[in-house]
């Protein structure tokens, strides 16, 4: 069953009889009308045919789209033929925007949010607005899709396990360092966006602040002219500062720091910390993954341990 079947129709922003739906390769493809709430839609960070079909329904059937500037979203939708109403929704107007549009949610309409490119509520006011829907009792739904965060990482090479996604570092210089010196103590991979206009600055700033860590400068993803450059964050720096491309989208990524060695009296603290809730063999094995060092090496320190406390 289609997520758009059995539901009632708001027909406020498409007129009483209109149609609805949407054009791909040369198809027309109808759509039934969504239920009552808001819709969080992912849409292309770059390339257009990145959207996702689920997507398209949902913009299609929607009875209106906020989205941060209406000249951005309109190519999207004039590319797949979509007719659904737009409303601005950015940093200058939510806070007028935004009881307006609780309001309509209110009295069922179903309105999707979108940013500019990418999901919303990341580095965008969104949030705001899924906070009133929530506490006035309308259903929220996400319609996933591109990230240029996943999309980085994913080509970046450096761990994903664990990271921190920062947004947008402070433009000015000295809350920009103080900034980064907190960012060094994160143990994770940074995931940050930039402007063309900034990224020579805050690359020399984070060389300064982190060192020389791995990264991958990510310019354009997506695009025709996508470009990830892979290196030190010095060397990246100084690439910059001698005039690198600087148009279009940045999104950067850092490697994580490399912790210390875990000296013998951290391995026996741990170890006797484990050993009090863990078997052996557990204990073992959660230390030797916590501090690096060999599961051999740990195995016959815990056993020196457990004869310590007979």
């Amino acid at each position: 069953m289609s997520a758009n079947e059995n539901h009632k129709p708001d027909q406020s922003a498409h007129g009483a009889g209109s149609s609805r739906g949407f054009r791909l390769d040369d198809r027309e493809w109808p759509v039934r009308p969504l239920a009552a709430g808001l819709y969080l839609v992912a849409t292309p960070i770059g390339n257009l045919a990145d959207v996702t079909l689920r997507a398209l329904e949902t913009l299609a059937a929607a009875d209106l789209i906020a989205c941060e500037d209406t000249r951005v979203t309109k190519k999207l939708l004039d590319r797949y033929g979509i007719a659904t109403a737009l409303t601005p929704y950015h940093d200058h107007n939510a806070a007028a925007a935004r009881p307006k549009i609780v309001a309509r949610l209110r009295d069922g309409a179903a309105i999707a949010l979108v940013s500019d490119a990418g999901t919303p509520l990341i580095s965008d006011p969104g949030y705001r607005l899924v906070r009133a829907a929530h506490e006035a009792g309308v259903a929220v739904t996400a319609v996933p899709g591109a990230s240029a965060v996943l999309t980085a990482l994913a080509v970046a090479g450096l761990p994903t396990d664990r990271f921190f996604f920062e947004g947008f570092l402070p433009a000015k210089d000295v809350a920009r360092r103080a900034r980064i010196a907190e960012l060094a103590r994160i143990p994770a991979t940074l995931v940050l966006f930039e402007s063309g206009a900034r990224i020579a600055a805050a690359l020399d700033a984070l060389a300064a602040g982190l060192g020389d860590r791995p990264a991958a400068l990510c310019r354009e993803l997506t695009k025709l002219h996508e470009e990830v450059r892979r290196d030190g964050l010095a060397p990246l720096a100084r690439a910059y500062a001698a005039g690198g491309e600087t148009r279009g989208e940045f999104v950067l990524v850092i490697a994580p720091p490399v912790a210390p060695a875990a000296t013998a009296e951290d391995v026996d603290a741990l170890l006797r910390q484990a050993l009090a809730t863990q078997t052996l063999k557990d204990a073992v094995g959660a230390v030797a993954a916590a501090t690096g060092e060999p599961r051999g090496e740990v195995y016959r320190r815990a056993l020196a341990l457990a004869k310590e406390t007979r």
